[in-house]
């Protein structure tokens, strides 16, 4: 467990760092430039319906930011790939509306000085792709493996 006690320091360090990463350009994904926009940013610290994530999480996240940013930067293959149909928010002349996109997410594993991470990338439409998420790996999401399971093309059955 993370001790929490200095939170609002370590959040306001890993912020000031946050900030100064550049695009990135990333060898798997053809040396196309990855973004580091708020968005990443927030999603370290909020779940995706804006709750606030468990402050150790947070914590162990911004301590992994730095070990992201050197996976990002040498990494040439992704292990993880989804991609989907999503209805999403965006603003046309000043009014929301609700379009169809495809949203693309890339998944990067790996061992970086001894920390087995997973590093998420997004991009939304025709957009940039812009880092997402880091995370430890050594557990799996159950529902991601169900899904890229139904997701697999061909006959999976024995004949």
């Amino acid at each position: 467990m993370q001790d929490v006690s200095n939170y609002e320091k370590i959040r306001e360090d890993a912020r000031q760092f946050y900030q100064t990463i550049d695009n990135i350009r990333c060898p798997a994904l053809g040396h196309q430039p990855i973004h580091f926009t708020s968005e990443g940013f927030n999603h370290l610290i909020y779940k995706g319906n804006r709750k606030e994530r468990d402050k150790s999480v947070q914590i162990m996240k911004f301590k992994l930011l730095s070990k992201a940013v050197e996976l990002i930067k040498i990494t040439t293959t992704y292990q993880e790939y989804d991609e989907s149909l999503t209805t999403i928010r965006r603003e046309r002349f000043k009014k929301i509306v609700h379009e169809s996109a495809t949203v693309r997410y890339w998944g990067f594993v790996a061992i970086i000085r001894d920390y087995r991470i997973k590093v998420i990338m997004r991009s939304i439409g025709n957009g940039q792709k812009h880092f997402l998420s880091v995370i430890p790996a050594w557990s799996t999401n159950y529902y991601r493996n169900i899904k890229v399971i139904s997701n697999a093309k061909g006959d999976l059955s024995e004949d």
